[in-house]
């Protein structure tokens, strides 16, 4: 396994040894030890999925408090995603730092908590997973805008993106009051 820090430190690439042969392939998705001694100590708590088509676009999402770690791959498809810091005093806070997770390279983000995170549907149809160490909140869940100008995410679009009515209507980064935003 190869796992190489982003533009974010905090935000890692994980790289899955994929062991193939003629009949097909294997890949170690999760092992707790082995990914603890490569920086994810995580406990996690739920998995889930979402299936989307071309064009839609997920995010930018997080829960304070009760935030959440994600451990986020695709099974099916090409996602471009994303990961935003808005940890109140970091030195990378409103900066991001994006990725492409496809079913062939296997590749993971590790998101951990603090940080917005989004993903863009590139392929016909995705099929998306992901580790949480949290339950969902939904009480203590905030959007911000996927295309707020002050954080600048350079999504590969081609068209306008398919938005849920949450996303569309979420706030920029800098109306968000500071107390609502992780430490």
């Amino acid at each position: 396994m190869k796992v190489t820090p982003t533009d974010l430190p905090d935000v890692l690439l994980v790289e899955p040894e994929i062991h193939g042969d003629h009949r097909g392939w294997f890949v170690e998705i999760w092992q707790r030890q082995r990914y603890r001694e490569a920086g994810i100590d995580a406990d996690f708590v739920q998995d889930n999925q979402s299936f989307s088509a071309r064009g839609t676009l997920r995010g930018l999402h997080i829960q304070h408090p009760h935030g959440q770690g994600k451990l986020v791959k695709v099974i099916h498809g090409e996602v471009y995603d994303v990961a935003v810091d808005v940890r109140r005093g970091s030195p990378h806070f409103g900066r991001w730092t994006g990725a492409r997770l496809t079913a062939e390279n296997k590749h993971q983000l590790w998101v951990p908590e603090g940080f917005l995170h989004g993903f863009l549907v590139l392929s016909e149809t995705a099929l998306f997973s992901y580790k949480c160490t949290r339950p969902y909140h939904p009480e203590t869940e905030l959007a911000v805008r996927w295309d707020d100008p002050d954080i600048g995410i350079d999504w590969p679009l081609d068209g306008p993106p398919s938005l849920s009515a949450k996303d569309r209507e979420a706030a920029h980064l800098k109306d968000l009051p500071a107390q609502r935003l992780p430490d």
